[in-house]
């Protein structure tokens, strides 16, 4: 589904959203990605077919964070969820969701560590951790103030 080729990564994005709000029928893929959008309708504007939004850089430096990143990140939430890889993440996360009550800031919670496991993996150029990853993901639920 995603591609190094940033304006394919995000046409998949845009083309889903389309494909929803005409009412057409959705590959699995796609109907994860509308699902994601649904709980993110401050990203509905930059779905619309433009060259704007596929040329655009997101700056940190500038106070934006990367929408297709964020989201992408979700999807891979829910896929790790889906076959509970690494092993012992569905608990995990149905434990934050339990003490937080709130499944989407439960998927930022666990998104957090997420990226800062991808960014120590290509910092230190070290393999993927997963008893780290999950560590992060035990202590997500300690303050159980919503993030966003």
């Amino acid at each position: 589904m995603f591609s190094n080729d940033r304006h394919r990564h995000r046409r998949t994005f845009i083309d889903a959203w389309a494909k929803a709000q005409a009412g057409q029928r959705l590959e699995p893929v796609e109907t994860q990605i509308v699902q994601v959008l649904g709980q993110h309708p401050e990203y509905h504007s930059l779905m619309i077919d433009s060259e704007d939004t596929l040329n655009r850089n997101f700056l940190p430096e500038q106070g934006e964070s990367n929408p297709f990143l964020h989201m992408a990140l979700h999807i891979t939430i829910l896929d790790q969820l889906s076959i509970d890889q690494p092993s012992g993440i569905r608990k995990l996360y149905r434990n934050l969701v339990r003490a937080i009550g709130d499944p989407h800031e439960a998927e930022h919670r666990i998104m957090e560590c997420l990226a800062e496991a991808i960014w120590s993996l290509q910092h230190n150029q070290t393999p993927f951790d997963d008893k780290v990853y999950l560590k992060c993901i035990r202590r997500a639920g300690g303050g159980t103030r919503p993030r966003h």
